[in-house]
Formats: structure tokens, sequence, C-alpha cells
């Protein structure tokens, strides 16, 4: 199959639309903890979606993987596993930090090193920018962590604005910014376990399996690890605050029942959500297969997009009303930014 760039930024948009919109079920779910509807919908996000797909979009998948050798396999399941820590201590670092400083860490660390650490770790970095792709898609990847800082500060502005701002006495800069670091460093693993699952992808080829979907099988192992790091942490959670029967309608630290309906809408729910969250990177992997020889940009695709899918929600869910003019005016050029270095990537890898 031929790639098409900018086909494939339109499947990574559509990716960032569904990462921006999993949340949105999950704010309708009722008298359940967090870790229990984060690990409903989490089985579904990183078990059973990646193994249904993969299994109807790709020949012998068990074979595939069968002939992959184990360590492919355990670094795809060790960056899963890394990545579910980056994502754990998100809130954290936007906790300490401000959401500011917090997310513009995190978010732009993610991008850089999710984006450009696979081509310096395996050597090809200097190619890369030896080419006029190459250098449209690091300038794409500076572009969108220019675009995060600016949404970033007119999110804060916002809160700022509108009197929501962070607690000043949950502050803590120092804890904030090792967090922070942390979780960025941690939530770009996402994009060298992707890179690393690429003789996965030549296997699925070579098995008779469209060039569209040779990545389907690598999230099947990536996403393994990032349900093993989740799953603890929740079962830690559930043991801690005894919420495990909330999973049977008995709400925590009340004798009061869920009605029966209110419990299987949570349950629908907290699927629907989890099922949203795997298809990001079901499209992930199609935008992938048709950015050429420089995929790795797909990783500050997505994220932008992301980003851009995530504050349009928060606007149609009115949340930006009655803020001041600066901050939408901050927002309006950090979305337009990062609009802008989706396409400067896409047009970038065009010329390959």
């Amino acid at each position: 199959m031929a790639s098409n760039p900018l086909l494939g930024v339109f499947f990574h948009w559509l990716g960032g639309l569904f990462s921006a919109s999993f949340y949105v079920p999950y704010k309708r779910i009722q008298r359940w903890s967090w870790e229990i509807f984060w690990l409903c919908g989490g089985i579904f996000s990183w078990l059973i979606c990646p193994w249904f797909f993969a299994w109807i979009q790709t020949e012998d998948l068990l074979g595939v993987l069968s002939s992959t050798s184990p360590e492919v396999l355990q670094q795809c399941y060790l960056w899963g596993a890394g990545w579910g820590f980056g994502g754990l201590t998100f809130g954290l670092a936007v906790r300490y930090m401000g959401i500011s400083s917090g997310m513009a860490i995190v978010l732009g660390l993610t991008t850089v090193l999710g984006t450009l650490g696979p081509p310096i770790a395996s050597g090809h970095f200097g190619e890369v920018i030896a080419t006029t792709s190459g250098q449209f898609a690091v300038a794409g990847t500076f572009m969108t962590l220019i675009g995060v800082i600016i949404v970033a500060k007119a999110t804060a502005e916002k809160n700022k604005s509108l009197n929501t701002s962070e607690n000043s006495e949950s502050v803590d800069m120092r804890k904030g910014l090792l967090i922070a670091l942390f979780s960025g460093i941690m939530s770009s693993c996402f994009a060298f376990g992707i890179a690393a699952g690429k003789p996965i992808n030549e296997l699925t080829i070579a098995a008779g399996t469209a060039s569209l979907w040779q990545g389907l099988p690598v999230l099947c192992v990536v996403l393994a690890g990032g349900l093993t790091t989740n799953a603890l942490w929740c079962f830690w959670l559930i043991k801690k605050n005894g919420t495990a029967k909330e999973y049977l309608g008995q709400v925590a630290e009340s004798a009061e029942k869920l009605p029966v309906n209110n419990l299987v809408k949570n349950y629908l729910l907290a699927s629907l959500g989890g099922a949203l969250w795997y298809f990001q990177f079901f499209f992930y992997t199609m935008g992938e297969s048709h950015m050429g020889k420089y995929e790795f940009s797909s990783w500050t695709i997505h994220m932008a997009s992301i980003i851009i899918f995530s504050t349009l929600w928060g606007l149609a869910l009115m949340e930006w009303r009655g803020s001041n003019r600066k901050s939408r005016m901050l927002l309006l050029a950090g979305i337009s930014l990062l609009v802008l270095s989706t396409i400067v990537i896409g047009v970038g890898n065009s010329f390959q």
C-alpha cells in the first residue's frame, strides 16, 4: 500500500477525537469510585478491544505473536508498563504544579521524547534531520510543543478569570517538578513500545495482513503492559478504600444499594468509555501506516490532536463560558498552532 501522509493525519485526528471523548461516558457514571470505573473501563481499553480487533482484522494473530522473538515481546510489554506509570502520575503533577506548568511540562516532554526519542535511540536522527521531510517533522514537533505551552497558559488564565484556580496550599513546585518530569518521560514510553514492535508489524504483513492493520497486534502486547500497571494500582486502591462491593451495587460507606438499572448503566458507560479510549490507538496505527519513512512523527500528531479535541469538548461543555478575552485569544492561538503543526508534518512527509 502506498503511503498517504495527509490521509494519515486524518486518521490521527480521528484518534485524537476518540482520546478526547473517552472520559465523557465516565462523567455520567453514578456512585462508583475512580478505581472501580477505571479498572472496569480499562478491561475494555487494554484487553478486550485490542485482542478483538486484532483477531478480526489480522491474519494468524497467535501465529504472528508466537513467532515474535521473546526480546521484542518483552520490550513492548515493558514500554507499555512504563507508559502506565506516566498516565497514573499526570494528575499528581498538575495538582502540585498547577495546570499551566504541570500540563506544559508533562505533555511537552511526552511530545518531544515520544517523537524524537525513537529515531535518536536507533541512531537514525542524523539521517532524519538531513532530509526535507525530517526537518518538517522536527519543526512540527516543536510547533506542537509551543502550542501545548500556549494552551496550558490559556487554561490557567481561564481558571484565574473564573476564580477556579488551584488551591495554593496544594502547590509544591519542587515535588511537582519531579513528578511532572517522571510523568512526561514515562508517558512517552508508549511511542517507544510502538517502535519496538516493528518486527511484529513485519511478521503481520508477511502473514498476509493488509498494511493498514499491521500495527494492531503490537497494541495487544504494549497495552498488556499498561493493563498490568493500571490494574495493580486499582487493586491497591480497591483494597485500601474497601470499594470492591461497588461492582455489586453497594455504595461505599453506606448501606444504600444502586438500583439494578443504574448499576447496568454504570457498566455500559464504563465499557463505552474504555472502548472509546482504545480507538485512539486503533486509528493511530492506521495513521502511522500512511506516514511513510518517518512514521515516528505520528506521535506528535497524536498528542496535538488529543489537545485540540479535548479543548473543543471543553468549549462544547461550556467550560470556557465567562472566561476573559485574554484566555480565549491564547486558546485560539494555541489551537491554531497545533492544527498547523499536524498539517506541516503531513505535508513534510509527502516529500518522501
